[in-house]
């Protein structure tokens, strides 16, 4: 198992709609809307670090409103 927190920057105005769009892709565990350099941070639980990267490409990337995204995947 693979786990990853993916953080989002989001356009203006766009974080509350975009949150929950996110939290319906299958691979998230929890997605929150947070303070700071970043709008939203994911939390991904993924057979292989393949399928997080697809989440955080094909699925939350492309999504309107989604400026940026960054992936940490998690060493322990």
């Amino acid at each position: 198992m693979v786990h990853a927190f993916i953080v989002v920057k989001s356009a203006a105005g766009e974080s509350e709609r975009l949150v929950e769009s996110i939290r319906d892709v299958s691979a998230v565990a929890e997605a929150h809307i947070v303070a700071g350099a970043w709008d939203i941070i994911v939390e991904v639980d993924a057979g292989e670090v393949y399928d997080v990267l697809k989440v955080a490409s094909s699925e939350i990337q492309g999504l309107q409103g989604v400026n940026d995204t960054k992936t940490y995947i998690t060493m322990d």
